[in-house]
């Protein structure tokens, strides 16, 4: 008998939590996103001038789904690139985003960086990814072996170039910095759910 009103004073206080549960039960996930193919920063005498190009600015909400491509695009003769993608899809409990550039070249201050093909992927969830692709690069015509590994750093004439660049939800295929001149980030995703 005494079991029996356990029980029930159990089941009862169980009852009365669930609305005072429900709400952290119920709560949706808030999401972020975004992808671009080029996004060059460079030094003029009136200050820092930002170009992008086939950027999808970020996800307004879980449902929300956004692509920019371009068939070729060039930032003045800092930046060209032909084929350039970029798309980020979120939903209620996932983010996915990539961006892409075939034959990419970047020319600053005397350094050349080319690649045939360079990508960057992030997605969350159960099986979360920061990725990059990097086919056929070469800097200052010299080939160069994208390792895979994370931040790989090359010094070049005045900075540095980071292949496979990951920082938090962010990765970037190449990140090209030549220090006090030029900010030029390649193929940049971010997914983000929280």
């Amino acid at each position: 008998m005494q079991n029996a009103v356990i029980v029930r004073w159990s089941l009862a206080a169980l009852i009365l939590s669930i609305p005072i549960l429900s709400p952290v039960l119920t709560q949706a996930q808030s999401v972020s996103g975004s992808a671009r193919a080029v996004q060059a920063t460079v030094v003029t005498p009136s200050g820092l001038s930002t170009s992008t190009l086939a950027d999808t600015g970020t996800l307004s909400g879980p449902t929300d789904a956004r692509d920019a491509s371009q068939p070729s695009g060039s930032v003045d003769s800092l930046v060209t690139a032909e084929t350039l993608h970029a798309t980020t899809i979120g939903s209620t409990d996932q983010v996915a985003s990539e961006a892409s550039v075939a034959g990419l070249t970047v020319s600053i201050e005397g350094t050349i960086v080319n690649a045939g093909f360079a990508q960057a992927r992030a997605t969350t969830g159960n099986k979360g990814v920061r990725s990059t692709t990097i086919h056929d690069l070469s800097i200052n015509g010299v080939p160069t072996d994208a390792s895979g590994a994370r931040n790989q750093t090359i010094a070049i004439p005045g900075g540095t170039v980071v292949i496979n660049e990951q920082t938090g939800s962010v990765v970037n295929a190449l990140h090209i910095v030549i220090n006090g001149k030029a900010d030029v980030v390649i193929a940049s995703a971010s997914a983000n759910v929280q």
